[in-house]
């Protein structure tokens, strides 16, 4: 198979949470152990850094991965979902595994996938653990794909684990409360292993402290414990818990031993993520007069950070493109959108995505009125034609959504 018969065969013969839902969700690591043992354990010749969190996990992680890049070691990236092609989940340095080595990967082990039915996300988990192996990274940045505890990267033992914040989100499979989210986020925590938490609230906190001290693991709390604020290149306003946690984990990296990262390597990886790691999505200004803006959050928690910094803009009008997937709840994100923009609902090109007319019914629940379009490219257009230079446009509420921009154009 060449490279997008491989991706075809992946995306549609396996089952995957980005398009699947909660089919393709697996509950136990059986199958990612037989899988890292059919591959002679890649990922115990891996040094790693792994993130869980509900938000800002695929910041975080770009951030620590340019700093790291930044103090001239060879580093391994592995996040999720990818946004246009399923490379940028795994890269080395800032550039994207090659087309042959994933068509090499799934051909050699095709038959064993298919045999034991691997999951999508399990077959790209035991890709990135040899790809790392393979080109002997000196570390590897590890994003959690969902919760933690049952998260099939979860057979890794890290020099630090990570966990941004709790929020609510994907409860179908994590829970309906904070503390039950944070129990499965705090799966990551291992035996002796020092934790970062971003943030943390008063019912996720002794959930931490808890799992820390079981695993008898020093645990950090990087909104109490760093101060400084560096700008970076990602200016997202919720970027800032982000930075903290960063710049704690990077001192706990220095403290290890292992690793020799300087003060102006943090500075200058904050700054340059976007050019060292390739992120896309986050805050990200498409156009100016009108200034356009996309981001990926999606959920509560993560929109109500954006639509709070979208407040701070001065615009004539503000429109509003927005698309979601069919098992968000649409009550709860939904009262967070201003009344007074012009919508343009729009059904991410995927079998999750809600019919636009779906959600424009919803939207008129909560007062909010605007036209359906049949595709992001559709409402992007007629977006941009009916603003003035002076209004203001935002593109979001799912991921999906924003990975059908034109996101490498820039301004």
């Amino acid at each position: 198979m060449n490279y997008q018969e491989t991706i075809n065969w992946m995306f549609n013969q396996l089952p995957m949470y980005q398009l699947q839902g909660a089919s393709a969700y697996k509950k136990d690591l059986t199958n990612v152990h037989l899988l890292v043992d059919h591959l002679g354990n890649p990922q115990k010749n891996l040094k790693c850094i792994h993130v869980a969190g509900t938000n800002g996990k695929g910041s975080t992680s770009h951030m620590l991965a340019s700093i790291l890049q930044e103090a001239g070691y060879k580093v391994g990236l592995y996040t999720s979902p990818h946004l246009k092609d399923f490379r940028e989940r795994i890269k080395i340095n800032g550039k994207e595994i090659s087309e042959d080595f994933v068509c090499e990967f799934i051909n050699t082990n095709k038959s064993f996938f298919e045999a034991n039915d691997m999951s999508f996300f399990e077959m790209t988990v035991g890709l990135a653990f040899e790809y790392f192996s393979k080109e002997k990274v000196d570390i590897a940045v590890i994003e959690v794909g969902m919760g933690g505890r049952l998260d099939a990267t979860n057979i890794i033992t890290p020099l630090v684990s990570v966990i941004t914040n709790i929020a609510l989100d994907h409860t179908q499979f994590l829970g309906n409360t904070l503390e039950a989210i944070a129990y499965e986020k705090a799966g990551i925590i291992k035996p002796e292993i020092p934790v970062v938490v971003g943030e943390y609230t008063k019912e996720t906190k002794p959930v931490f402290l808890a799992k820390a001290e079981e695993n008898n693991s020093k645990i950090y709390f990087a909104s109490e414990l760093i101060s400084e604020n560096y700008p970076s290149d990602l200016i997202g306003d919720y970027q800032i818990h982000n930075k903290k946690t960063v710049i704690q984990t990077i001192s706990l990296l220095s403290l290890l031993g292992k690793f020799t990262i300087s003060e102006d390597n943090i500075k200058t990886g904050l700054l340059n993520v976007v050019k060292n790691t390739g992120l896309l999505g986050r805050w990200q200004q498409l156009g100016e007069s009108p200034k356009i803006i996309c981001d990926t959050a999606h959920n509560k928690n993560g929109l109500e950070i954006v639509m709070r910094q979208i407040q701070k803009e001065k615009y004539e009008t503000l429109h509003i493109i927005l698309g979601v997937v069919n098992d968000k709840d649409l009550n709860d994100i939904l009262p967070l959108f201003p009344k007074n923009a012009k919508y343009y609902f729009c059904k991410p090109n995927i079998p999750r995505g809600l019919e636009s007319d779906a959600l424009k019914e919803k939207a008129l629940d909560h007062h909010l009125s605007g036209n359906i379009y049949t595709s992001v490219a559709e409402a992007y257009i007629q977006a941009k034609n009916n603003a003035t230079k002076n209004d203001f446009i935002f593109v979001g509420g799912s991921t999906f959504v924003v990975a059908e921009l034109p996101l490498n154009k820039g301004i």
